[in-house]
């Protein structure tokens, strides 16, 4: 019997013995298996620190995009109608697939996406344009019209976006002067209802035959034909429009840039109806933005080799 307890004390002391012995070796092993557990708990820390840090040039870009960005004016949503001509290229013309194009379109819907207003451009003839503004058919005129004290007694003007003289084109050869006496008895083409017409009557009425057209592609077509001998009209739009087409290839430019603000105006400026201040504080402030951002440019050099603004402050 007493051996028996004594096995059992020897059993139960073994068995104490080994648990003490086998929780003492387990303690370190807990501890180096505890390392990477903190280890693996600071690294997402370290990843959640480094995308806050990223995230702060984040914050400034859009800041800084949100800033540049041009700020809701009057027009804002607002859907507007543009009339111009379609018949005095390089500015206006009706491309072979009917659309409207040239510099004088560019430069609306440019202005149109700087204020933030939805814009359709469509075609009217010249003689119409002004009655058809006042008679509320369209929104704005953006078809090179000079700004002239007559036409400021029924439109208002915006500032200009363009100015160019105005010159004489004539058969290459045919040695004309430009005064009275070397205009006497010649057939002079212009388009009708223009600055070009009245300065023509006024100057020239007298000893020359003046010949309205309804458009200048008209007045070309005759000179080109031999009907006239002399046309004038925007220096541009017969250097680009006719001189450098194989139709106008026989003629060139005679006499001196005409410029006088009696007849000539202070540019080509965009038309609106009298009282629309929200719509000519828009466009002005959208084409001094374009001139700024550089848009203009880009649009000028897609069609001339040359600045056609003018002189600023003129």
């Amino acid at each position: 019997m007493n051996n028996r307890i004594l096995s059992i004390l020897i059993v139960v002391a073994i068995i104490i013995v080994g648990g003490v012995w086998y929780f003492k070796t387990q303690k370190p092993a807990e501890q180096q298996a505890a390392a990477p557990a903190a280890s693996t708990t600071m690294a997402p820390a370290a990843t959640t620190t480094a995308p806050a840090t990223t995230a702060a040039p984040a914050a400034a870009t859009t800041t800084t995009q949100t800033a540049a960005a041009p700020a809701a004016g009057p027009m804002a949503g607002k859907s507007l109608k543009i009339a111009t001509e379609g018949a005095y290229a390089p500015f206006n013309f009706v491309a072979p697939d009917g659309s409207l194009q040239g510099f004088d379109v560019d430069i609306a819907n440019a202005l149109c996406a700087h204020m933030q207003a939805k814009c359709e451009v469509v075609k009217q003839d010249w003689d119409g344009m002004i009655p058809g503004l006042l008679a509320n058919k369209f929104d704005a005129i953006v078809a090179s019209m000079s700004i002239t004290d007559e036409r400021k007694q029924k439109v208002d003007f915006t500032n200009k976006y363009y100015q160019i003289p105005a010159k004489f084109v004539a058969k290459k050869g045919a040695n004309l002067t430009i005064s009275k006496d070397g205009l006497k008895g010649k057939t002079i083409g212009v388009q009708g209802s223009t600055i070009h017409e009245n300065y023509l009557r006024d100057n020239y009425g007298d000893v020359a035959t003046i010949k309205p057209y309804d458009t200048q592609e008209n007045a070309n077509l005759d000179l080109a034909a031999g009907r006239l001998d002399l046309v004038l009209a925007d220096k541009v739009a017969l250097g680009e429009g006719f001189l450098k087409t194989d139709q106008g290839k026989d003629f060139e430019f005679v006499g001196p840039d005409l410029s006088d603000r009696k007849w000539f105006g202070d540019g080509a400026g965009i038309a609106v109806r009298k009282g629309e201040a929200d719509l000519l504080k828009g466009l002005n402030d959208a084409i001094a933005a374009i001139r700024i951002d550089g848009t203009y440019q880009k649009l000028e050099q897609k069609y001339f080799a040359y600045d056609i603004y003018g002189s600023p402050g003129t």
